[in-house]
């Protein structure tokens, strides 16, 4: 195992670019792809690209709100505090590995922007707090427990289609979540991943110590640096600033309204999360000045994010107006049966994620054509709808898309981890298509 993790890490390391060179690529590839294919012109393309180059500018700015924010809230003295906890107990390489895993997967089975921050953050503590981790491999430890977003609470689309009102309910109704991710299939498969994947990411350790490369204290100096309180003066603006009134007032506010928000009815989305990480942050660093400190240094984690996310909506509108998406399903689906749809699904999704790396524009342009051949083919709707959560997860694995905030906070290049991540999205892959193999053909 360890040789081929070397392969695939030294194969990064030399040939693949930064996530932004990456992005531009996949870019010039998706107009490729279309002009040879689907027969578009240059000029279709450019023009469905430049069109569609802003569609995501509002989910956009809710990735970086609940990216910037959630760093806030993960990095509060509570959070810190227990996290330190968990770091201090932990003794071992391999040990560490674990806990950076588990503490990944269990936040982003919680939320998945959550998930995120919380899994770099404690990466980085157990870097600096056990002798010998090599960095590079505890940050795609991390990383890795983000596959678990599909599988849980926050999972774009079994949450949708659960939905009342959402874009295919007259296609194919509502589908509640017992049917999706808390089937009993799916509840199974998180239990499996989420007992074997820490231990298949600590088995991924260099052995020799030669290769073990870790952590640069002089990283978690400035980030140290950057958290010093601003105490300020003894003035009127300053003790209004450092007031822990008026941070409770408002906090408290925000949660009487999220409480009635969820008596009323409605229903979890980005923008409730958004508004539930803001004000439990705003409580839990006590002053308004110390929220704006803390929000001044998450901020960094959200450059690429603002940078790149345009051009992967070019690439979907590159990718939903010319058919590229419906001529690479229907290679799948034109040949399966009602309990193969599934497996062809997740590999469908797998390769789609790569142009579509969002799950709600992911199910935009691959749900409409899925469900149709589900009714078609008479395959259960709530297994293909799973399938495509399922390859959009797997995926994600090795998707720069998401890669993105692991890299601004541990300030690694994508080809650093990026080695880890492929031997990691093998494994992931071996259970996911499994449990659709299983639940197609055997439940």
């Amino acid at each position: 195992m360890e040789k081929m993790t070397n392969f695939f890490t030294n194969l990064m390391r030399k040939y693949l670019p930064d996530a932004f060179v990456f992005a531009i690529g996949l870019t010039i590839l998706t107009m490729i792809l279309a002009m040879l294919i689907e027969g578009q012109t240059p000029k279709e393309l450019v023009l469905a690209w430049g069109n569609g180059f802003w569609d995501l500018l509002a989910f956009t700015t809710q990735m970086a709100v609940i990216l910037a924010m959630g760093y806030v809230l993960a990095t509060a003295p509570l959070t810190d505090r227990l996290l330190n906890k968990i770091a201090a107990k932990v003794k071992t390489p391999k040990g560490a590995i674990i806990v950076a895993t588990l503490v990944g997967s269990i936040g982003s089975y919680l939320n998945w922007g959550f998930g995120l921050v919380i899994g770099g953050i404690i990466a980085s503590k157990l870097a600096m707090n056990v002798k010998g981790v090599h960095y590079p491999l505890i940050i795609a430890a991390a990383y890795s427990g983000f596959t678990f977003y599909g599988l849980g609470l926050s999972a774009s689309i079994p949450v949708l289609i659960s939905t009342p009102g959402h874009p295919m309910e007259a296609a194919m109704g509502i589908i509640g979540l017992s049917e999706t991710i808390f089937s009993l299939p799916m509840v199974i498969t998180t239990v499996v991943l989420l007992i074997t994947l820490p231990l298949v990411n600590a088995a991924l350790h260099p052995k020799n110590k030669e290769n073990v490369r870790e952590i640069n204290p002089a990283l978690y100096e400035e980030k140290k640096e950057a958290s010093v309180n601003i105490l300020g003066d003894d003035t009127f603006a300053s003790k209004i600033n450092n007031s822990r009134l008026l941070s409770y007032a408002i906090g408290i506010i925000g949660l009487v309204y999220i409480l009635f928000y969820f008596i009323d009815g409605n229903t979890m989305n980005l923008n409730i999360i958004n508004f539930i990480i803001l004000f439990l942050g705003i409580i839990l660093l006590g002053t308004p000045a110390k929220y704006t400190q803390s929000l001044n240094s998450g901020i960094g984690t959200i450059s690429g994010i603002i940078l790149q996310f345009p051009f992967y909506a070019g690439i979907m509108a590159i990718m939903a107006s010319s058919g590229l998406v419906d001529t690479i399903a229907a290679i799948f689906v034109n040949f399966s049966t009602a309990e193969s749809l599934p497996f062809w699904g997740i590999i469908s999704s797998f390769f789609i994620n790569f142009f579509a790396p969002s799950g709600g524009g992911h199910w935009v342009v691959q749900g409409p054509f899925m469900i149709d051949a589900a009714k078609e083919l008479g395959a259960s709707l709530s297994q293909t709808s799973m399938s495509v959560m399922l390859g959009n997860a797997w995926n994600d694995v090795i998707q720069p898309f998401w890669i993105l905030p692991a890299l601004a906070l541990s300030k690694l290049k994508l080809k650093d981890i990026m080695g880890y991540l492929v031997m990691i999205m093998f494994y992931v892959g071996i259970i996911y298509i499994a449990a659709c193999l299983i639940w197609g053909y055997l439940l």
